[in-house]
């Protein structure tokens, strides 16, 4: 069994960020879209005094994504990967067109993903990111 753990992160406040992982389903294999029904993302700021008190970010909230937008049917491994040589499958670029993400600098944000596997559990993908 792989560990559970969110992947840190910094980013600019106002700013998108490009996210990346290997996600894995209950298999141990890598995601891909093919294997994926549904994949939903939100952001929450989380409370200065207490890292599980999070709040919603407007405009991220359980959003939709397609499978195909942010899985990948085989391991990526170029220039925005520096994690180890098996690459990652899973990338999305926050958009921030119509609403920032992380708006206030020196807090940390919690973006979680859930992705629905064709046949099994959902899988949860989570980024802890601190904004400058």
């Amino acid at each position: 069994m792989g560990d559970a753990m969110e992947i840190p992160g910094v980013v600019f406040a106002n700013a998108s960020a490009t996210l990346l992982a290997r996600v894995v389903g209950n298999d141990g294999l890598p995601l891909t879209p093919a294997g994926v029904t549904a994949v939903r993302y939100s952001v929450y700021v989380l409370g200065p005094g207490d890292p599980f008190l999070r709040t919603p970010v407007a405009g991220h909230q359980d959003a939709a994504l397609g499978p195909g937008a942010v899985l990948f049917s085989t391991l990526q491994n170029d220039a925005l990967w520096d994690v180890d040589g098996e690459g990652y499958n899973f990338r999305h670029a926050v958009d921030v067109s119509q609403q920032p993400a992380f708006p206030t600098p020196g807090r940390h944000y919690l973006v979680e993903y859930r992705l629905t596997p064709v046949a099994g559990q959902t899988v949860t993908a989570r980024f802890r990111l601190w904004a400058i």
